[in-house]
């Protein structure tokens, strides 16, 4: 049994109605309180009446009653206003650090426990989520609102790390978004390292060339490392290399190591060479990037807005030096909705809590909702459980269920695993 499971009972009021002490005083739970995700007692503002008097404070549970004393409670002020100690075994009387003892109540045989056998079951399981194959006992009719919940939910886990990021930056924003969309360039195996490249090459540099796409293309290139390889052949990037060795000089610029970059398993479409190369153009094309995107009154003005090619040696290049049937790369439309997904959206979103601006908040949900549901192993696997989704703000939400509640087993705190398991 794990403490988390105490929590639910408590939490959810899943105990026999009749309830006492350890000590044989009644107990009537007016209040179970919130729960308290931070130091301190487990509920905060619960409300109780023990024998004939109601008591207002703060609920601590606990497997076993000594647990109490392992956490040392007893030394800690903070546990001061514990009104009720709740816990599955009562192995000994314990006092508050100011002396008091606390009125105990024993869960155990006050509960029904085919509960616990559903949760142990679940936290057992080696499906790929832990209630597959029950997910049609799921009212169709409460999805909309697991999808808003859990979308937004992600939008806020995003807006963390973005606002991290911010600090760091002292607040400026396009900087900011900048590192955050050369990170959306690289997908998950060069996220990283494109990050790092745009932390490397601060963004006013790039701007100070903004009229000249091969300055940019320079500049890019050579931070992160990609014009140091063997003798080139083609006059292009012999050109970049020297124009980069000028402005390395010039702006004091450190590169990036070219063995950091990887292309083992990726298709040409998402060698960094080419995400780097499209990325330029995006820089060049854009020079206050983030202000136009807050600015975009629809979905078609970003696809607008991120409607570039690479260079002309790009039409017919991957890599340097070898030469492929020859097709403009622009960037898809798969492309820049992975792009809206992960960065633009989320920034949006953000940049409408930080500045109390609503109608930013309802252009990201709205947006979101415009783009086709993603298609990965997670949304598939979802299918094949019989939910239905059609909209990336959908596809959102079943990600954000995958990997914070089932993944890690959270079905305590899952909707879907909460209903199941009542």
């Amino acid at each position: 049994m794990k403490e988390e499971f105490l929590h639910y009972l408590w939490r959810f009021r899943l105990l026999q109605p009749s309830l006492f002490t350890t000590n044989n005083e009644s107990i009537e739970v007016i209040n179970t309180g919130l729960h308290n995700t931070d130091a301190g007692p487990d509920f905060i503002q619960a409300k109780v009446k023990i024998a004939e008097t109601i008591w207002a404070g703060n609920v601590e549970l606990h497997l076993q009653a000594s647990d109490w004393n392992k956490h040392k409670h007893q030394k800690d002020k903070a546990y001061n206003n514990t009104i009720l100690h709740v816990v599955y075994s009562c192995d000994m009387d314990v006092r508050l650090e100011n002396g008091e003892t606390i009125p105990c109540l024993e869960l155990k045989g006050k509960f029904k426990e085919d509960l616990l056998k559903k949760y142990e079951g679940f936290l057992k399981s080696e499906k790929w989520i832990p209630c597959s194959g029950q997910l049609n006992d799921f009212p169709k009719i409460k999805l909309n609102a697991l999808y808003s919940r859990l979308s937004i939910e992600r939008l806020e886990d995003k807006s963390q790390t973005i606002l991290n990021r911010l600090e760091k930056n002292k607040n400026d924003w396009e900087e900011t978004f900048y590192q955050v969309l050369a990170g959306g360039f690289g997908l998950k195996i060069n996220q990283d390292v494109f990050i790092r490249l745009a932390e490397s090459l601060p963004l006013k540099k790039v701007l100070y060339q903004h009229n000249k796409i091969f300055q940019i293309e320079a500049l890019l290139f050579g931070q992160a490392g990609l014009l140091y390889s063997n003798p080139f052949v083609d006059e292009y990037p012999i050109s970049l290399k020297k124009e980069y060795t000028y402005l390395a000089k010039k702006y004091q610029l450190n590169s990036l190591q070219g063995h950091l970059w990887k292309y083992l398993r990726l298709r040409p479409s998402n060698f960094p060479t080419l995400r780097i190369a499209q990325f330029s153009a995006l820089l060049f094309a854009h020079k206050n990037l983030f202000s136009k995107i807050i600015e975009s009154a629809k979905i078609e003005d970003i696809y607008r807005l991120f409607n570039v090619k690479a260079s002309s040696y790009w039409d017919s290049h991957y890599v340097w030096d070898k030469h492929t049937g020859t097709y403009p790369k622009k960037l898809s439309k798969n492309r820049i909705n992975l792009l809206l997904i992960n960065v633009i959206i989320p920034f949006m979103f953000l940049y409408g809590k930080e500045r109390n601006k609503e109608f930013l908040i309802e252009k990201a949900l709205e947006f979101l909702n415009l783009i086709p549901a993603e298609n990965n192993k997670t949304t598939k696997n979802f299918g094949q459980e019989g939910l239905v989704f059609k909209s990336a703000f959908q596809t959102q939400a079943l990600i954000q269920l995958k990997t914070k509640y089932c993944d890690t087993k959270k079905c305590l705190e899952c909707p879907i695993g909460n209903l199941l398991l009542k």
